[in-house]
């Protein structure tokens, strides 16, 4: 359903409320389903809450998409996405949270993330590639949608994504049991 709203400059833009409300709520209950399934409750119930905050639940609506991240087409228009800026200052989960000042002198660099938010980034792809990709999702994708910015991540520390990539690669290869079973007992040691 599409609704209208003057935004701060008076113009009328069309908008997704709807469509990017149901989204929220489809990609968190995956990423709180996947997170309970590796015994992460207070993150599977508390995961991308700053989503309905105004900054980027607005641009959400706005720039709603339905196949992507609304972010990119927010940072196309503007030349950075305000949304993004937000969310990624207050979710542990996205490596770009994980940036600090080098120690030795190099400037800013990425910051080894802690175990159980690896563990959540990794819920949080296998979710947004089966919101996003839908019926034609295939085990593969976070892991190839991993490989496709590789390059462009300079500021995920090494062992965070040598971490990532064996979880996605454990998806892509032996399924989600296989996966959630070895980021369950191996990565994070739980039973």
């Amino acid at each position: 359903m599409v609704y209208w709203q003057v935004d701060s400059d008076f113009e009328v833009t069309r908008l997704h409320f709807w469509d990017h409300l149901k989204t929220i709520h489809h990609h968190r209950a995956l990423v709180r389903k996947y997170c309970f399934r590796l015994g992460l409750y207070w993150q599977g119930l508390t995961h991308d809450l700053s989503k309905y905050s105004p900054v980027e639940f607005w641009a959400g609506v706005k720039y709603f998409q339905g196949d992507r991240s609304p972010n990119d087409a927010q940072r196309r228009e503007w030349g950075y996405s305000a949304s993004w800026m937000h969310h990624k200052g207050r979710n542990r989960h996205h490596f770009e949270y994980w940036t600090d000042y080098s120690p030795t002198g190099e400037g800013i660099t990425g910051v080894e993330m802690p175990r159980r938010y690896v563990a959540e980034m990794f819920c949080d792809r296998l979710a947004a590639s089966r919101t996003y990709r839908a019926d034609a999702f295939d085990p593969a994708d976070p892991w190839r949608f991993f490989q496709r910015g590789k390059e462009k991540r300079l500021l995920l520390h090494p062992a965070t994504a040598d971490l990532l990539e064996s979880m996605l690669v454990k998806l892509k290869d032996e399924g989600e049991d296989a996966a959630f079973a070895y980021i369950r007992h191996q990565v994070l040691g739980r039973n």
